[in-house]
């Protein structure tokens, strides 16, 4: 397997987003991002990609569209080897929170592989701080995966796993329109996330990319979700290719962060800890926030309004041309 990084773009005090060329000429992006003010021993956070593009198509997310397939174990482990070795060769990696997230492209639900990368990590890094996070729309049909990955954290990870299920609204109906899948029912997810948190760590995080004029009500989320068992995370939309095309914009506005309390009151009274996750302003312009940049047809240096993209990078490496989502580039 050889996987070869044709594409970087950010700054290594934010984030920097990598795009990656595999064997059979596929394209896929991973990112490596910091907090500021904190360091990387502080906080890293690695985000790599386990589908070739992916089969949901969600409107508010660029890696719909394009997909032919899941990445290999190799596949996935190589994006983390490449960021890791970037910055400590030897595999010891002192950061107190090294989290490791399967969400650049595509659910990782949909890929078996991801549980075996899940039971390599421990044993292919030296890092007291590894927190793996599986961030999912909990796709139906695949109870066996889920089924692992509640093993896995019982047996590897019992303090230091984040799971989250996007829901982006508290209406199912509304969330079939917003994530156009078969899904587990919130019941199903309900269920779920009380057998994975009575393991002990972390609450499990229920996401919300709130998009005006879509349903949130706090009181149906608790009628399901206990506030002792999950969580709700708030973010704004990303100003994704999707979510223009699709006319959706989001309730929270990362230029007014003091907004988010009003979105995030109803659920502290319902009992919920709430998480308003707003990134760095400069992570939309270099590409690491959302949005792919594989999927766009004319960016430099991240910025949407320039002429060079993912395929002028690939030609001029070899004369190869690119297209959209994760195709031949």
């Amino acid at each position: 397997m050889a996987l070869q990084v044709i594409h970087q773009q950010g700054d290594d005090r934010i984030a920097r987003v990598h795009v990656a060329r595999l064997d059979d000429g596929t394209c896929i992006e991973m990112v490596e991002s910091l907090q500021p003010p904190r360091w990387r021993e502080d906080k890293w956070v690695l985000i790599v990609s386990t589908l070739k593009g992916c089969p949901v198509r969600c409107p508010i997310c660029d890696a719909g569209g394009s997909f032919s397939g899941g990445l290999s174990r190799d596949e996935i482990l190589g994006q983390i080897d490449f960021m890791v070795d970037r910055h400590y060769p030897d595999r010891w990696i002192p950061c107190r929170h090294f989290k490791i997230q399967f969400a650049r492209m595509g659910d990782p639900a949909f890929n078996d592989a991801v549980l075996d990368v899940l039971e390599e990590l421990p044993v292919r890094y030296d890092a007291p701080g590894l927190m793996p996070c599986i961030s999912t729309v909990a796709p139906a049909g695949r109870n066996r995966f889920f089924d692992r990955l509640l093993e896995l954290r019982t047996r590897l990870y019992p303090e230091r796993f984040q799971m989250q299920f996007s829901l982006h609204t508290t209406d199912p109906e509304v969330r079939n329109r917003l994530i156009p899948a078969r899904t587990w029912t919130f019941r199903q997810m309900a269920d779920y996330g009380t057998k994975f948190h009575g393991r002990g760590g972390r609450k499990v995080a229920l996401n919300f990319a709130v998009a005006r004029g879509v349903p949130l009500d706090a009181a149906v989320l608790a009628e399901t979700f206990s506030p002792d068992v999950f969580a709700v995370k708030l973010t704004p939309i990303n100003p994704t290719a999707a979510a223009v095309s699709s006319g959706l914009t989001g309730l929270i506005d990362p230029a007014r962060p003091q907004d988010a309390d009003a979105v995030a009151a109803p659920f502290r009274d319902q009992g919920y800890e709430v998480i308003v996750s707003i990134g760095e302003n400069e992570e939309n312009r270099i590409g690491s926030n959302c949005g792919m940049f594989v999927s766009q047809p004319a960016v430099s240096n991240g910025r949407a309004e320039s002429t060079v993209g993912i395929a002028q990078v690939a030609a001029g490496l070899d004369g190869q041309s690119s297209g959209n989502g994760a195709r031949a580039c």
